[in-house]
């Protein structure tokens, strides 16, 4: 079978085709535009023929479009981590760096890597972590609004109860129509900043509010099993259900959890041979989602805090406690999406 390599830029995408010893059989660079990847295409099946499979440097921003058009044509698609292209590109003849040599390199390493993931449609999952990741963007916006404001009110009212609102509270539209009303008579161009950042503050909420109500319903009917889990909260599950962006490109659940950064790493040396340390790899987002729940589980006295005290109780530290936690959540949320029932497509379409 011919693999074809690419290597990903904003404007170019530029394939290379090996053959089953991963000897070069040809090289095309083309746009990065469904026109570009047409070419590709055209070039790769008049030249090579049908059975082929496409090696993609998974570089989501950039190489998104490309695997949907690959798979919107009926494409053999697999994706290669940036780190494999890197070490066989090392391990390679060749000197230097360019477009046609990272093909190359992702190509071979598609072809000595038999387990890479396999790319699939995940619409879904990619429409919801646009979503959370817009909410997110706003909501961090909106923070950055709120802290300067303070700013401004500290210096029109120091000391006043009214100028210094509680931590928490200036998303609330009675706080800040107090705070408006507060600022009626104040003079000066502090005054004049607090009253358009309330502006600018009054006009994202509400679209905050909105993101959340869709998440909300996109979660209650994609993944209710999700938010059953205790500590489990809307905007927690739908991270996790838009990162893993498919449960079903995971083999087993160990590969997820060494996805989500959970999987431990043994120590081999030293006094501390035989122990395990926390994996600072993997995605950093998901991992955080995890966390999120293992700490909830422990406030709040969930199915996690039994295990954790247990693992308390053999002698394991803090962190080695909430990591063993944190692996065991990895697992119960891997089988959680595998056994997800189907989505009836009206239910979904209600959800869009």
């Amino acid at each position: 079978m011919v693999v074809v390599g690419s290597d990903v830029h904003k404007r170019t995408h530029t394939f290379v085709a090996v053959d089953d010893l991963g000897r070069p059989l040809g090289q095309l660079t083309v746009t990065a535009d469904p026109k570009g990847h047409a070419k590709a295409l055209r070039w790769a099946h008049d030249r090579f023929g049908t059975e082929l499979r496409w090696a993609i440097e998974d570089c989501r921003a950039m190489s998104a479009r490309l695997e949907r058009d690959l798979l919107a044509a009926g494409q053999a698609v697999v994706r290669v981590p940036a780190k494999l292209m890197a070490e066989q590109r090392r391990t390679a003849r060749s000197r230097g760096k360019s477009d046609p040599i990272d093909a190359l390199a992702v190509a071979r390493a598609a072809q000595r890597e038999p387990d890479l993931p396999i790319a699939r449609p995940e619409e879904t999952a990619r429409e919801v972590k646009l979503l959370v990741d817009r909410r997110e963007d706003l909501v961090a916006e909106r923070t950055r609004m709120i802290n300067r404001l303070r700013w401004h009110l500290h210096l029109l009212g120091p000391g006043d109860p009214i100028a210094d609102p509680p931590a928490r509270t200036l998303h609330r539209a009675g706080t800040r129509a107090g705070l408006r009303e507060w600022l009626v008579d104040r003079t000066g161009i502090d005054a004049r900043l607090a009253r358009d950042i309330l502006t600018d503050i009054d006009r994202i909420t509400p679209v905050i509010d909105d993101l959340e109500h869709e998440i909300t319903a996109w979660m209650q009917a994609l993944a209710p099993e999700l938010l059953a889990l205790p500590g489990c909260g809307v905007l927690t599950a739908a991270k996790i259900y838009g990162e893993t962006a498919g449960v079903h490109r995971f083999a087993h659940e160990a590969k997820y959890a060494a996805y989500t950064g959970t999987a431990p790493i043994p120590v081999w040396s030293g006094r501390t041979a035989g122990r395990m340390r926390l994996c600072r790899s993997g995605n950093r987002q998901l991992n955080a989602a995890l966390h999120r729940i293992a700490v909830t589980q422990l406030q709040l006295a969930g199915p996690g805090k039994a295990y954790y005290d247990k693992r308390r109780a053999t002698g394991d530290s803090n962190a080695e406690a909430l990591r063993c936690l944190k692996r065991r959540l990895a697992r119960l949320v891997y089988q959680t999406l595998k056994h997800q029932p189907a989505i009836p497509t009206e239910q979904h379409a209600a959800a869009a």
